[in-house]
């Protein structure tokens, strides 16, 4: 299995989230990931939060082995040819590390605080993300472009320099089966949901079901999603420990849920019915203060999963 640490960077200060960071890659995280609000998205929306992708450039620039995105950026605040220089920049800083998370944005008051354009409905931010990631790849990979679409008018762009990376990854969140399923079957090489493994699996049935209609090969498509982990030396504790997380930031809906909690043994177990259904790369996700108890165990975990993978071998 893969292992990403993603950080909802609400309530933090930069040392404490670079010591977090730092403790990550010690640990052996695969990849580190920044969400991407302007406002806080969880309690209240007032709550200090740092900026998405000014943030990941610091963290690209203390850190040297980790994958590097965010998860996901929101496509409603920024124009896509700054989008594809901000995500250069970036994989220049961390020496060809950067992933570029891409969703179509669904955080209202930040746009209503800020001026941004919320567009007529999750419809139309889904279209004017269809709109951009193929202008996104076009600049990417080195071409010129000049486009007069419904929501972005380019006139001869390009993204110079080129990206470290050959084909610097784009990613792109959500399980939309009418819109945001096709366009990840077309367009992106890492995809990340959210939900329990029935409900992924069922999703994921629409992605082979998409790749077909759009002749690609699913294999190429990297599957990713998020979970709410807390190791400690039961389940009661580490239940008590994400009680403590949940009353201060009150994730919303199904972000809400523990979905692993418990000894390394536990942990890996619950994790192994995400591996069961095709998505074999986890990112957990922390939240102020930093779970470092969790991080610092990832060997231990990665060592029961192979183990089991031994045992079947």
């Amino acid at each position: 299995m893969r292992f990403g640490a993603a950080f909802w960077v609400q309530r933090t200060g930069w040392p404490e989230l670079r010591e977090a960071v730092a403790a990550a890659e010690s640990a052996g995280f695969d990849d580190l990931w920044i969400d991407d609000h302007l406002l806080s998205d969880e309690a209240n929306w007032p709550d200090p939060k740092l900026e998405g992708w000014t943030t990941l450039a610091a963290v690209a620039a203390v850190t040297t082995r980790p994958r590097l995105g965010l998860m996901v950026g929101a496509n409603t605040l920024r124009n896509p040819g700054l989008v594809a220089k901000m995500a250069t920049t970036v994989d220049h800083i961390s020496g060809g590390r950067a992933i570029l998370g891409l969703g179509a944005g669904w955080f209202e008051r930040e746009h209503e605080a800020f001026g941004f354009d919320f567009g007529s409905g999750f419809g139309e931010r889904l279209d004017r993300l269809i709109e951009a990631v193929p202008l996104v790849r076009r600049l990417l990979d080195g071409e010129e472009v000049t486009h007069e679409g419904r929501f972005y008018r380019f006139d001869r762009a390009v993204c110079a320099p080129q990206p470290v990376q050959p084909s610097l990854p784009i990613l792109i969140g959500g399980a939309g089966p009418r819109k945001t399923i096709p366009l990840i079957a077309r367009s992106a090489d890492m995809w990340n949901a959210y939900g329990t493994p029935d409900e992924l699996a069922a999703a994921d049935g629409l992605l082979r079901a998409a790749c077909e209609t759009a002749g690609r090969d699913e294999r190429e498509i990297e599957r990713t999603t998020n979970v709410n982990v807390v190791i400690r030396e039961d389940r009661a504790a580490a239940v008590s420990a994400w009680d403590a997380w949940h009353r201060v930031h009150l994730p919303h809906g199904g972000e809400g849920q523990l979905s692993a909690g418990g000894s390394v043994a536990e942990v890996a177990a619950a994790l192994r019915t995400y591996r069961d259904v095709g998505f074999g790369h986890v990112v957990l996700i922390f939240r102020t203060p930093w779970d470092l108890a969790t991080i610092e165990r990832l060997p231990e975990l990665r060592a029961a999963l192979a183990d089991d993978r031994a045992r079947l071998g």
